[in-house]
């Protein structure tokens, strides 16, 4: 990992005289089955976005935890770009089937047939416009919540978000008129085509999700963990030589070791190097790690007419 890791850490570890203590990890689960019941009771059309990455599996696991396998009282939402690695939507498949919950795929190709969404040029990321065809599920479900695993140590502009976040009926979220949430006392009161984005871990940490899952020993699709794949260090950024993001003229295409730490479209997310082949040893690399997941791995949040509060504003998750 480009991350400097600390070898006196390291070496306790690897002694087994060191233990990280996670009872917090307790209080976290306690307050996210909470809000993912209190959504049950207070909405009459919620959806979980599902994504199969490793914030939603552990919502998920909250979820199971909250109701019950084969219990969860909503449906699973996917807002598929077409460009999601297949190791991603394959387990996704697979954990909506295992827990015998309702899983609903939404595709950004789909609304690219319709018209709603149109492309600068073929090669152009379609991360950004995943917002139009969620607005369009939206609608078609007349969903009044959406549950999402976003934290606010991801990035600055979801460290401004309410766990309860109003969005207009136009979809939009407006980050000076968020409703306060003094108390844990959630204001969830609608107006006609308006809904709610909640966010049941806003509170957790990078650290804190590996350490659960760790702890949980819960499942995760193989790239999360390293593997030898062929990048092209692009300024820092190892991007992934794919058929969607092939090696131009002048690139150095290298074998590396690496893992991802947060997975989205192939067009712009990128691995970190790592030998990490477990939640314990990503752990210890989270520890020594100073830079976000996000400001590490996701090229979209780099240019300003994609950074995420524009999206957030344009009705991104």
């Amino acid at each position: 990992m480009n991350a400097r890791t600390d070898s006196a850490l390291l070496e306790k570890t690897n002694n087994m005289s060191y233990h990280l203590n996670n009872s917090h990890l307790d209080a976290l689960e306690e307050e996210t089955i909470f809000i993912l019941r209190e959504v049950a009771a207070a909405f009459e059309r919620p959806a979980l976005l599902f994504s199969g990455g490793k914030d939603s599996l552990v919502m998920l696991k909250c979820a199971e935890k909250a109701f019950g396998a084969g219990r969860i009282p909503y449906p699973l939402l996917m807002i598929d770009t077409g460009h999601n690695f297949p190791e991603v939507t394959d387990f996704r498949d697979f954990r909506a089937k295992e827990l015998g919950a309702e899983l609903i795929v939404r595709s950004v190709e789909d609304s690219m047939a319709r018209g709603t969404v149109r492309l600068a040029h073929p090669g152009e990321s379609r991360n950004v416009h995943q917002s139009v065809t969620l607005l369009e599920a939206i609608e078609e479900f007349r969903f009044d919540a959406l549950i999402g695993g976003a934290r606010r140590d991801e990035e600055k502009a979801r460290a401004k978000e309410r766990i309860f976040s109003h969005r207009d009926s136009f979809g939009q979220w407006q980050p000076k008129a968020q409703r306060p949430e003094l108390w844990t006392l959630f204001n969830t009161r609608l107006q006609p085509g308006e809904h709610f984005r909640v966010f049941p871990i806003s509170n957790w940490t990078e650290l804190d999700v590996w350490q659960y899952i760790d702890r949980e020993q819960i499942g995760l699709p193989s790239i999360y963990y390293t593997h030898k794949r062929q990048v092209v260090d692009k300024k820092g950024l190892l991007m992934p030589v794919t058929e969607l993001t092939p090696a131009r003229e002048g690139d150095v295409v290298e074998t590396r070791d690496v893992r991802f730490r947060t997975v989205g479209d192939i067009t712009c997310t990128a691995p970190v190097e790592s030998t990490a082949a477990t939640p314990a040893e990503i752990v210890i690399e989270t520890l020594a790690a100073d830079v976000s997941e996000r400001g590490a791995t996701r090229m979209d949040d780099k240019t300003s007419d994609a950074s995420m509060e524009k999206r957030k504003k344009d009705g991104y998750f």
